[in-house]
């Protein structure tokens, strides 16, 4: 990852691909889309398809070129923390006829003719032809989420305002940096994260926790988690620059409805704890 965004660094993906390598799977971390042209120019080289992980970045844009545009496909989350929720849930987006035609198959057990279509075009026996999944959204989840479309740009302009709120007052503050962003991007603000350092990240959450501010960590270093651990094998020092913000990062208070005087609590409590 770039250390100074927190993104994948496409300078060093040519050499992780091996014979074994299928696709590649940027992450728009935190809303800042990663540099997709090289990406795309990468992936054709090597004739390898791009799947976007979108789940922070559905306002995302850089250098005009938005979600999806330079992939395969591209993928969103509705989970209740987005910025476009229906609690749960999420959706593929490609711009390849096929695929969606396979994606909308798998998404309902592989099952030809949904009980939506049967009832809206009359009985006729169905089929399951492929092994798939219960991955469809319900109309409950659909009405929470469509209404949300028309709010989409407002709460996006209300979150680049507390960012930048919060920005102005956590200047100067020693031992506290964040996610540089690019010139050329329009951050999505899904999250508004930063990095303390001197291993005081766990002390400050904790502080401001004590303070009645909540705060979490987004995200560790998952090579180092049980799991991958035991798996692979993987031992700190694996990925230095992953450790680093994995080990430094917290999430502040962020979502449209805030307001100033909250991130402004927010941010007085941070001055007191790293004083």
């Amino acid at each position: 990852m770039e250390p100074d965004t927190g993104n994948l660094d496409v300078r060093r993906v040519e050499a992780a691909i091996t014979s074994r390598t299928k696709a590649i799977l940027p992450v728009h971390l935190y809303g800042q889309m990663c540099d997709m042209p090289a990406l795309r120019a990468l992936a054709d080289r090597h004739g390898l398809s791009i799947v976007e992980d979108c789940a922070h970045c559905v306002e995302g844009e850089r250098s005009g070129i938005r979600p999806g545009a330079l992939s395969e496909a591209a993928c969103f989350s509705f989970f209740a923390t987005k910025n476009l929720t229906c609690g749960e849930g999420g959706a593929v987006i490609t711009r390849d006829a096929e695929r969606a035609r396979r994606l909308r198959l798998l998404r309902l057990h592989g099952v030809d003719k949904t009980s939506a279509d049967r009832a809206r075009e009359g009985y006729r026996h169905w089929d399951m032809v492929a092994m798939g999944w219960k991955y469809n959204m319900d109309n409950l989840q659909a009405a929470l989420l469509l209404p949300q479309f028309a709010r989409l740009e407002a709460k996006e302009r209300r979150r680049e305002a507390l960012a930048q709120l919060y920005f102005r007052e956590l200047n100067g503050i020693p031992g506290l940096a964040w996610p540089r962003r690019l010139p050329e991007v329009r951050h999505a603000n899904h999250l508004f994260t930063i990095w303390v350092d001197g291993g005081r990240r766990d002390h400050t959450i904790a502080t401001l926790q004590a303070r009645g501010i909540a705060s979490v960590v987004n995200y560790r270093a998952i090579h180092l988690l049980t799991y991958f651990r035991e798996r692979f094998s993987f031992q700190p020092g694996t990925f230095p620059a992953a450790e680093k913000i994995g080990d430094q990062t917290i999430s502040l208070p962020f979502y449209p409805t805030m307001s100033d005087e909250d991130v402004l609590t927010v941010t007085r409590a941070m001055r007191e704890i790293l004083a």
